[in-house]
């Protein structure tokens, strides 16, 4: 998705350096919403790996706490 998003940007940029101002404001928009999904995305994996994280290591801390009882 990052890939298809620079590409969209590389080809707005190439557009409104020639004057084509139409498809470079069509470009930068796709190159936009791309870009916020993988932001997005990887907002979401950092929050689920923050939250995995945190389950192992309850369940960890659970497994010491048993081996003393």
């Amino acid at each position: 998705m990052f890939k298809w998003a620079i590409f969209f940007l590389i080809i707005s940029l190439i557009a409104g350096a020639i004057g084509l101002s139409g498809i470079s404001t069509f470009a930068r928009r796709i190159a936009m919403v791309l870009f916020a999904l993988f932001f997005l995305s990887f907002l979401a994996l950092l929050a689920f790996a923050y939250l995995l994280g945190s389950a192992f290591e309850a369940g960890r801390t659970a497994a010491i706490i048993s081996l003393f009882v």
